[in-house]
């Protein structure tokens, strides 16, 4: 969950008003070795990640498809996908791994730009070099913005506490460690993973 250098356009100018971008705008952005998020209108632009936030992301993406696979749940995203969760003005998340449910694959199909609308699941991972005072303001706008625009589920895995934070509601917060079992409930029926062997 890497957010360390959100700079919006036009930031050279303070006194000015940023142009406020669409989705459309957001996908026709130039390649230039950096990623990107769109909030409110505003891009931020996102470094690539370091290796250790990077096996993190594989570990769990890997885990969740393979449950996905052997169920036929639906489609399991890695880091980098595109969902527009909001718009006018329009907000396109990435989070770090994802499930969409089969269900809403087959009413929609699969667009070859940003999916509209929340995952069922969106995982953060939180990023070595971020502060904790960091941490805490970005992990409250990410998880309030994946339950409002429609996420059944949140997860937020800690490497350093070696923690995973369930979200179901902003209200509705479990955190799990160690032996404790990380599970689908009846957003991936049938995913289990004990919590420590995310982080080995």
């Amino acid at each position: 969950m890497e957010d360390r250098e959100l700079k919006p356009h036009n930031s050279e100018l303070p006194s000015a008003q940023p142009t406020l971008l669409t989705a459309e705008d957001l996908w026709k952005q130039t390649d230039d070795g950096y990623r990107y998020e769109l909030v409110k209108g505003v891009i931020h632009r996102k470094p690539f990640v370091g290796f250790a936030h990077g096996v993190m992301r594989s570990k769990i993406a890997s885990c969740l498809y393979k449950s996905v696979k052997k169920n036929k749940l639906g489609c399991v995203c890695s880091a980098g996908t595109g969902f527009k969760i909001s718009q006018n003005p329009d907000t396109v998340r990435a989070p770090d791994a994802a499930f969409v449910r089969q269900a809403a694959i087959d009413e929609k199909g699969i667009p070859k730009g940003y999916w509209e609308g929340a995952p069922d699941l969106a995982v953060e991972v939180i990023s070595p070099s971020d502060t904790y005072t960091a941490i805490a303001v970005k992990i409250d706008e990410k998880v309030d913005e994946w339950l409002d625009a429609g996420c059944a589920m949140v997860w937020v895995m800690d490497p350093r506490r070696e923690t995973v934070a369930v979200y179901r509601s902003p209200e509705d917060m479990t955190v799990l460690h160690g032996d404790d079992i990380l599970e689908g409930e009846d957003v991936i029926e049938g995913f289990q993973c004990q919590v420590r062997d995310l982080f080995l």
